[in-house]
């Protein structure tokens, strides 16, 4: 068998070719390397211990278990389950479907994943940012921060529904523009119809990419593709003039502040020191009044920019130009989606706001500043306007007081309004560093998301809040008043929890680092869910290595039919059992066995 990182590198070369078609993809699916890959990119997702329609879960997994998996994908009996539908409440009180595949449909689709992605991650667009490797929400940030730079003008794209709306028909078209192997899309026309349980009775999919699926971020990524492609294409046509005209205003204003330094030029060594001051006086007045309005002139007919992000199916769009030409703009994307995509655009939801307001996006607030005031740069004789027109980042007044709210760490007196933190009862049963712990990693994944806002700043009263709201639940826990707590928790004034390690006795203590923006995006430093890359390297712990050890971690007995026994969390082992006390001492949530040994140890006979 063809190692996985040299097939998928040559299709990655290939993908640049014009009009050149990929064949015999799916012979890659008889490859057990690349589902050995799969699983050991997969099996840390806590969700694998979720049973998916056939009542199934990661636990267990074996070559032999790959091995039955490749002989239904050989005689094409491959059948993926329908994913069983459950609901998860969302922030507004309401609830979200989500999808849970059985893990073997999610190995089968993580191959076919890595497959696409090979073939299309060369193609796509740079102004998109959504489930892509070294792409994240920051990247999408970013480049708005630094291309929308004088946009007078936000279209807030809204697509309704999308993921749930997807045109199966299109999607399958779209992939034969590049893919000639009909066995490979027939697989991806099975996911698509594969259907959902919920409450055990059976729903059809007619259109959306399948709920849950790992396939479901690449295949709308190719859809919208063409989106971005469009885009592309109407920049070209939309983009008018090199430069917009001076001012007149300005003009004038400048003429008369350089006659007037002519004319004191001349006269200066004349001039009495009170006449000398008079002079400057003057000179600085009109170059303020000068620099009252903008260089050039905002309203210039021939000078048009359109500037486009897109991070999934939310997409943020920048115009310097008129209102007109925004509504113009929406229409023609409506029309596009409609005509192209069969997906519809949110009118009312699609908004066009002046981009001295703020636009909503990814969570932050996008606008572009009017300010006028001048400083002087390193290295410059005269003051300039750095801010004008330049594009800021930043967080909402309302997000961190609703995250408190979420947390449960604040409550708000109902005839007050006052914020008053409050501890956490659903934390009372955990150790003190996991409280600990639990607030620090709050605190630092907030900062971490809304680290690129200019007014980041402001987290100093969310972790206030936070802070408080830890103080009384350790109050809580053991009964004691803040004043106690903190006496018996302070370390050199700050908070800190003892621990005991192998390596002796550290202290954890209370984030306290600060809330600095930062200016520059890290490729490596992801801060939302993206999918796996094409980065082949197996699992640091050597899971694969063990699976194919053929050799019992417990009894030693050597046997071609090793199971992965797997645990959702390390925590959930009560460590009474040696088996427990083994990976608990391991730190590992898996354990290889021999086929006796793992039913042994389901039926509690293992110890």
């Amino acid at each position: 068998m063809r190692n996985p990182a040299i097939v998928l590198d040559t299709l990655a070369n290939q993908t640049t070719r014009e009009g050149y078609r990929f064949k015999k993809l799916y012979r890659n699916l008889y490859n057990p390397e690349f589902f050995l890959i799969a699983y050991a990119k997969t099996y840390a997702n806590q969700g694998n211990m979720t049973q998916g329609s056939d009542g199934q879960t990661i636990d267990g997994m074996s070559m032999e278990r790959i091995e039955r998996l490749i002989d239904k994908l050989k005689d094409y009996s491959y059948q993926p389950k329908p994913s069983k539908r459950v609901f998860i409440p969302k922030k507004n009180g309401s609830k979200r479907p989500l999808g849970i595949p059985s893990f073997e449909d999610k190995l089968v689709q993580e191959v076919v994943r890595m497959i696409l992605e090979s073939i299309y991650e060369g193609t796509f667009s740079e102004s998109s940012h959504g489930f892509r490797p070294k792409k994240s929400c920051h990247t999408a940030l970013d480049q708005i921060k630094y291309t929308f730079t004088g946009s007078r003008w936000f279209v807030e794209g809204d697509i309704k529904g999308f993921f749930d709306n997807i045109d199966h028909q299109t999607l399958v078209q779209l992939l034969r523009k590049k893919i000639a192997d009909e066995y490979f899309l027939h697989l991806i026309w099975k996911f698509l119809k594969a259907g959902y349980l919920e409450e055990w009775k059976f729903y059809k999919t007619f259109s959306g990419t399948p709920q849950g699926g790992i396939i479901s971020p690449i295949l709308s990524n190719i859809y919208l593709h063409e989106l971005d492609t469009f885009m592309h294409n109407y920049k070209k046509i939309f983009d008018k003039g090199k430069n917009r005209k001076r001012s007149r205003e300005y003009r004038n204003r400048e003429a008369k502040l350089s006659r007037r330094r002519k004319k004191y030029r001349y006269s200066w060594n004349v001039m009495t020191p009170e006449e000398k001051q008079t002079a400057y006086k003057e000179v600085q007045e009109l170059r303020k009044h000068m620099m009252e309005i903008p260089y050039k002139d905002p309203m210039d007919d021939g000078y048009r920019r359109i500037q486009y992000v897109r991070y999934a199916d939310d997409f943020l769009i920048g115009i310097t130009g008129s209102k007109e030409d925004c509504y113009k703009v929406k229409e023609d994307i409506t029309r596009f989606l409609n005509e192209t995509l069969s997906i519809e655009l949110s009118q009312e939801k699609t908004l066009v706001t002046n981009s001295k307001k703020r636009a909503r996006f990814l969570g932050y607030d996008v606008t572009v500043s009017r300010s006028q005031s001048s400083s002087k740069p390193v290295g410059s004789q005269y003051n300039q306007r750095s801010l004008s027109l330049k594009c800021d980042l930043l967080m909402p007044h309302e997000v961190w007081r609703n995250k408190l709210i979420e947390y449960k760490a604040m409550e708000i007196d109902p005839i007050t309004h006052k914020w008053k933190s409050t501890h956490r009862s659903y934390l009372l049963p955990n150790d003190d560093l996991e409280i600990l712990a639990t607030y620090n990693a709050e605190i630092r994944g907030f900062y971490n998301y809304y680290k690129l806002a200019n007014n980041v700043y402001t987290l100093d009263g969310f972790k206030h809040m936070m802070e408080y709201s830890m103080y009384k639940t350790f109050a809580s826990k053991y009964k004691l008043s803040v004043k106690k707590i903190l006496s018996k928790y302070k370390i050199s004034g700050q908070f800190g929890v003892k621990y005991s390690t192998s390596d002796g006795l550290k202290i954890s203590y209370l984030y306290n680092k600060g809330f600095k923006k930062q200016s520059s995006v890290s490729v490596d430093n992801h801060v939302d869910s993206v999918p796996a890359t094409n980065e082949l390297i197996y699992n640091k712990s050597g899971l694969i290595k063990r699976l194919r050890a053929n050799q019992c971690e417990w009894c030693s007995k050597e046997t071609t039919n090793i199971e992965i026994h797997h645990v959702k969390k390390l925590k959930d082992l009560k460590g009474k059992k040696r088996w427990e006390k083994r990976m608990i001492e391991r730190k590992r949530k898996t354990l290889a066995l021999c086929k006796e040994c793992h039913l042994n140890l389901h039926t509690g006979k293992l110890d």
